[in-house]
């Protein structure tokens, strides 16, 4: 079926998702937070912020006015960085009606209020129809149309059947999965643990170190994810270790990239200059320290790079901890 489909954030990952969509001949509205970057999409078909070296198809149109954009589609993609999200979202109130579908492509745990992207939405948009999209799914891959799969979770299947429908294709296969509660933790807190994985691979401590750690952080995904409601299976699949094991070992991985600048002496700041967009695990760590306090969650690796990140400990001191814990049964 071709429709139309309103993506919110023209950052890499909304970019691509607009560019596969429209490669499915769909229309898309890709909604600019900055207007001259709408303006420019709009001239000479590329973004001019984010993968610059990539021609969007003439199907995808950008607009900055939010009413245009939330007109265009009953078909809502959010792909607004999470703790940007309650701000945009408190705009749209005006302008959603019951006819749309949402789904949100987008990961991380709102600081300020502990909450996943779903609760958020229901915050603003009660018992609307909501479907989160995770999985391992680089943005400068699926730009370039390589093969790729993740999962679309819903409460409501027809829900996650039609954004199933609506994506999938080729080089872009989407399973279904009910679990929206393990498919947002498991694509939030994997950023945490690709965090440290780029700060262990500064050290040049070998693979071994680094499997061990990405393993045990799993076990950390999961522990969360199922104290907050989740299924224990869901952290098996695309949206659990799949995203896990291309986040913690690509140089695609903004989080991985952030970690090994601070691991080389960079500060916090400093690296996310650097690396000029967001490392959506930076934020999403402070969010899972709260979360793992609150429901008695242990979580060693995610506590330690709060720790490194924020000041409060050596990157070796930290290793040395970890090391030195007491062992126990896997």
């Amino acid at each position: 079926m071709n429709s139309k489909v309103t993506v919110w954030g023209n950052g890499t990952w909304g970019t691509a998702l607009a560019q596969s969509l429209a490669r499915s001949g769909h229309e898309v509205c890709l909604w600019c937070f900055v207007e001259e970057e709408a303006r420019a999409i709009n001239a000479n078909g590329y973004n001019p912020s984010y993968l610059q070296d990539f021609q969007l198809s003439p199907l995808v149109h950008a607009a900055h006015a939010l009413q245009e954009a939330a007109e265009f589609s009953d078909y809502w993609l959010f792909v607004t960085p999470t703790q940007f999200l309650r701000a945009t979202l408190e705009k749209l109130v005006p302008f959603y009606t019951s006819h749309v579908e949402i789904a949100n492509a987008a990961k991380g745990v709102e600081i300020s209020s502990l909450k996943l992207i779903s609760q958020l939405m229901e915050e603003f948009f009660p018992g609307a129809a909501y479907t989160a999209l995770s999985g391992p799914s680089h943005a400068e891959e699926v730009i370039r149309n390589l093969p790729m799969a993740l999962v679309s979770a819903s409460r409501n299947r027809e829900s996650a059947t039609l954004w199933q429908k609506l994506l999938n294709r080729e080089t872009f296969r989407v399973y279904t999965n009910p679990d929206v509660t393990g498919v947002e933790v498991g694509g939030a807190v994997k950023n945490v643990v690709a965090i440290a994985s780029g700060l262990l691979h500064s050290l040049e401590i070998g693979d071994n170190a680094t499997a061990a750690m990405v393993t045990r952080g799993l076990s950390e995904i999961t522990r969360l994810g199922v104290a907050l409601g989740g299924r224990p299976q869901t952290f098996s699949g695309l949206a659990g270790i799949g995203d896990l094991m291309v986040t913690a070992y690509s140089r695609h991985s903004r989080n991985f990239r952030l970690g090994e600048m601070i691991g080389r002496g960079m500060t916090l700041n400093e690296a996310a200059a650097a690396l000029g967009q967001v490392a959506e695990g930076a934020y999403t760590v402070k969010a899972v320290k709260k979360l793992s306090e609150k429901f008695s969650v242990e979580m060693p690796i995610s506590s330690a790079v709060h720790e490194v990140l924020y000041g409060r400990l050596d990157l070796k001191d930290a290793l040395q901890n970890l090391l030195t814990r007491d062992p126990k049964p896997e």
